[in-house]
């Protein structure tokens, strides 16, 4: 039921959220919501961010305060308390981000190189965005006022960057004297009702070592209020990396090296083991690239517990593989002859690291459908040569390193590549430029199994795959391993 009243605009510009989308049949769209409407109070309290929205929507009558233009309307709804009201927001902070207030020397950001859109140099450091989108944060530009809200609300998880727990080393990595005892903040956290997912990034000779050993066990013995650990390498891009040249941390940004790989697995498998016996859970997680740059094997997907932090690449590996796996099977079972789509020769492109292994499956795939494949690893001169990930790979380095080359009736690109719309990469070159400039069709796939799918069919499009998808998603991948083809690749 909804009821609305129109009165003159009072409307202040960051006051309530603008409305992007509207879905069909839902309570909104029954209220007469429209696309560029803002919602600026849910039962007389304004709102600053979709947290709010959330939070107050949860009743079973409510009022809102819509402004459409020079109008204002009062909207009375009638629902079910934890039904949707079926719109999405421009963005989540209504009132602006929260910035950082750090000044960490491995800060990816610092090092981004010039002439990138804006939002890519944004600092973000946001309680509320870690709630909605997975975003990391310090926790250090946290106010009082902060702190009743959460316990108000009780956001949870976050995801928390910790680095590490010793406070004087963590302060010299934050690059802020007065950071907060990060242990304290997650017994507060915990005695909310809180939990937090936590990283630490590994800067080497700094908070590797005896260090890591420390954050480990403090971490760990904040369970349940910390459900997680990410240990993931330091990353340094080319400009970065000419920035600390000039200044006093060379040697804590090294890159990781097989053997430092191989020894921060050995120390920290033995955590793994520790933590499964007594929660019955792995716990303690490390970043994919240790194990490719030592050559080892990943751990089973059971070891990572439902893959909570795909996103920050832990587990994209074992993911792949096991999608590949489960996908080639069933393939296999139904006795399928090889693709009658028009592709019988493809071009796979990928980041330096996962190369090799995507050369293996690639083999697999070519093998089981009788359709040539190749793997073109493109080496990321954009943002540096240690920067060898697929989901950082930018247009011009994929155009400079293929055009002109015999790609086939295809090209597979990694759907991370492109930002949450498909309609570019992060030096915002566009799918159509790439094709146009490597003459041939292009096909961007999360896994083999949308590869499989794609070369079954007819190519009728320049472009295919590159729209948001179940594997493709606004900041966080949502991963359920028991649904065919909800897994990424690196």
């Amino acid at each position: 039921m909804t009821e609305a009243r129109r009165t003159p605009s009072l409307r202040r510009p960051n006051e309530g959220g603008v409305i992007d989308a509207v879905r069909p049949g839902s309570i909104a769209d029954g209220a007469g919501l429209r696309v560029g409407d803002r919602i600026r109070k849910i039962d007389g309290r304004v709102l600053r961010d979709a947290v709010d929205f959330q939070f107050l929507a949860a009743e079973d009558v409510i009022e809102l305060e819509v402004v459409r233009g020079d109008a204002r309307m009062r909207i009375e709804v009638a629902k079910h308390p934890d039904e949707d009201l079926g719109v999405g927001f421009q963005d989540a902070a209504f009132d602006g981000v929260r910035t950082c207030n750090n000044a960490c020397f491995f800060c990816f950001l610092k090092g981004n190189p010039k002439g990138l859109r804006k939002t890519l140099y944004v600092k973000d450091d946001d309680y509320r965005l870690s709630f909605f989108h997975g975003n990391f944060v310090t926790l250090t530009n946290l106010t009082d006022d902060d702190w009743r809200r959460l316990g108000e609300q009780r956001l949870s998880p976050l995801n928390v960057s910790v680095h590490a727990t010793e406070p004087a080393l963590r302060r010299y990595l934050l690059g802020n004297a007065g950071a907060p005892d990060i242990c304290e903040q997650l017994r507060r956290l915990g005695a909310m009702g809180i939990q937090a997912n936590t990283q630490i990034v590994l800067c080497p000779g700094v908070n590797d070592g005896a260090a890591l050993e420390r954050s480990i066990a403090d971490l760990t013995a904040l369970y349940p209020t910390v459900q997680n650990i990410s240990i993931v390498p330091v990353g340094a891009t080319m400009t970065a990396e000419e920035r600390i040249l000039r200044g006093a941390h060379a040697d804590e940004v090294d890159a990781c090296t097989p053997e430092f790989a191989r020894g921060v697995i050995a120390q920290v498998r033995p955590w793994q083991r520790r933590v499964r016996r007594e929660h019955g859970r792995t716990g303690v997680y490390l970043a994919d690239e240790y194990y490719l740059a030592a050559g080892a094997q990943p751990p089973a997907a059971a070891a990572y517990d439902g893959f909570p932090q795909f996103e920050n690449g832990i587990g994209m590996v074992r993911s792949l593989v096991e999608d590949w796996r489960r996908a080639s099977r069933a393939y296999g079972r139904r006795g399928e002859r090889p693709a009658r789509g028009s592709v019988r020769r493809l071009t796979f492109v990928s980041a330096t690291l996962v190369a090799p292994l995507l050369a293996r499956l690639a083999t697999e795939l070519g093998e089981l459908t009788g359709i040539g494949t190749r793997v073109e690893p493109v080496k990321n001169e954009f943002f540096g040569p240690r920067v060898n990930v697929s989901g950082l790979l930018t247009s011009r380095d994929i155009i400079a390193q293929l055009r002109g080359q015999d790609l086939g009736d295809l090209v597979v690109l990694p759907r991370y590549a492109l930002d949450y719309t498909g309609g570019r990469f992060l030096d915002d070159g566009t799918p159509a430029e790439v094709g146009r400039a490597l003459g041939a069709p292009l096909a961007f796939a999360s896994t083999l199994r949308d590869v499989l799918q794609i070369v079954g069919e007819p190519v009728e499009s320049d472009v295919v795959g590159a729209v948001p998808s179940a594997t493709s998603t606004n900041g966080k991948a949502w991963v359920d391993y028991d649904a065919p083809g909800r897994v990424g690749c690196p």
